[in-house]
């Protein structure tokens, strides 16, 4: 029987951003999660695409870069306005960083539905 080659593995960080090198990998990871929670609503929501749009105040391309992963035109701001206009509120809360970090960062939760 053949040898298998050895395959090298290198542990993430937890943030594929980091391991990619990007400059803001915390804000890139919180746009994508911000851009992933608009479209499980318009999923939920059983919007098109034009529909999604219409509410959100975009044309419908934007909305299929968004849900397509295309996010690099997006603010999070602008990512946050687009969930404001889905009838998601945003709470933004700022905490002292817990545990030994010595960075604070930046997570997108979505509240659990009852």
């Amino acid at each position: 029987m053949a040898k298998q080659p050895r395959i090298e593995v290198t542990p993430g960080s937890g943030n594929v951003f980091t391991d990619l090198g990007f400059s803001e990998p915390e804000e890139e990871l919180a746009k994508a999660q911000l851009a992933s929670l608009i479209g499980r609503v318009i999923k939920r929501r059983r919007l098109t695409q034009a529909a999604a749009a219409s509410l959100m105040g975009v044309d419908q391309p934007k909305v299929s870069a968004l849900l397509n992963g295309r996010i690099t035109n997006f603010s999070s701001e602008r990512l946050m306005r687009l969930l404001t206009a889905l009838g998601r509120d945003i709470d933004i809360i700022v905490r002292r960083s817990s545990g030994r970090r010595l960075e604070g960062r930046i997570r997108v939760m979505e509240e659990a539905r009852p």
